[in-house]
C-alpha cells in the first residue's frame, strides 16, 4: 500500500489590514500524518517517533482532548455529532511535529475522508498561547467532496490574540493536500476583512533524509514559532494597535464548535 503521510515545506503568511497595516511571512514545515500510518513510521524511521523523544516526534496528547488517548475515536465522535460517518475512511492530520521535544501548533488540520477518498469533513484545531485548545468541526458539502475543495466558515469561538476581538467570522478556502498544500483563512468583523492568512507548501517524501533536511534548514522551528508570535505582537503594540480584553470563560466551555450545515454570518453580511 502506498504511503500517504508526507512532509510539506513552505511558508505561512499573515496580513492585517486595520487599524494599522501589518504583514509577516515565515518559512515552516508540517507533517501530514495518516493516523493509520503513524506507528509504522515510528518503526521504520530513525528520526521520527510516536509518544517518545526524537529529533521529530508526534505525541497524541498534543491534540484532541489532551488526554493522550488515541485520536481516531475522538475524531469519529466529533464527526458523529455533526452527522458525518466515514466508516473506515482515512483521517489525515497536518501539524507541526515536536522538534527536540518542543511544539506549539497555532493550528492543526484534520482532513477526514470517506473510504472512497472523498473529503467528508474538516477539523480546524486551534491552540492559543494561553494554552487553550478549540476545534471547529465542519462537514464538506457533497458538491465539493470529490474535488477535495474546502469552502467553509465558522464563528470565532476561541480568544487567540489580545489584538483581536471575539466578534469575528472565519472563512476557510483551499484543497485537500496533494503535490501542493494550500489554505487561506480570512477573518472578518463588523467592518469587513480584518486579517488574511495563508499556508502554502510543497510535498516532500517522509524519509529520514528529508526530515533531517527540514530540521536543519529550519532549526528549532517550533520554538521560533512561539518567539515570532510574541515578536509580532510587540510590533503591533508599538504601532499602537489597541488590546482587547480576554472574555470571562463560560462555566463549562465546549471545546469544539460543531457546524451542522451551511451557516449564515452572524455579522450580517
Amino acid at each position: 500500500m502506498t504511503q500517504v503521510s508526507a512532509l510539506y515545506r513552505g511558508e505561512v503568511m499573515h496580513r492585517r489590514l486595520r487599524p494599522k497595516a501589518h504583514r509577516l511571512n515565515y518559512r515552516v514545515f508540517w507533517l501530514l500524518l495518516d493516523l493509520a500510518e503513524i506507528d509504522g513510521l515510528d518503526k521504520r524511521l530513525r528520526l521520527f517517533s510516536r509518544n517518545r523523544f526524537n529529533l521529530l516526534s508526534f505525541h497524541d496528547r498534543d491534540h484532541g482532548d489532551g488526554s493522550g488517548a488515541p485520536l481516531r475515536p475522538q475524531i469519529e465522535a466529533w464527526l458523529s455529532r455533526v452527522g458525518v460517518c466515514i466508516g473506515e475512511g482515512p483521517i489525515r492530520l497536518l501539524t507541526m511535529p515536536r522538534v527536540l521535544g518542543y511544539v506549539f501548533n497555532p493550528i492543526s488540520l484534520y482532513y477526514c475522508h470517506h473510504a472512497d477518498g472523498r473529503l467528508a469533513a474538516m477539523i480546524y484545531e486551534v491552540t492559543s498561547t494561553f494554552g487553550v485548545r478549540h476545534a471547529y468541526v465542519i462537514p464538506v458539502p457533497v458538491e465539493d467532496q470529490a474535488a477535495g475543495l474546502i469552502r467553509q466558515g465558522a464563528a470565532k469561538a476561541l480568544y487567540v490574540s489580545p489584538f483581536m476581538g471575539m466578534e469575528m467570522d472565519y472563512e476557510f478556502q483551499g484543497h485537500a493536500p496533494g503535490k501542493r498544500l494550500d489554505l487561506t483563512i480570512n477573518g472578518r468583523d463588523a467592518e469587513g476583512l480584518l486579517i488574511a492568512a495563508a499556508m502554502k507548501a510543497d510535498r516532500r517524501p517522509f524519509e529520514d533524509r528529508d526530515l533531517m533536511s527540514a530540521a536543519v534548514g529550519l532549526p528549532l522551528m517550533t520554538l521560533k514559532v512561539v518567539a515570532a508570535i510574541h515578536w509580532e505582537a510587540l510590533k503591533l503594540w508599538i504601532k499602537g494597535v489597541r488590546l482587547t480584553p480576554q472574555p470571562a470563560p463560560a462555566p463549562a466551555p465546549e471545546p469544539v464548535t460543531l457546524q451542522l450545515g451551511p451557516r449564515e454570518s452572524r455579522l450580517g453580511r
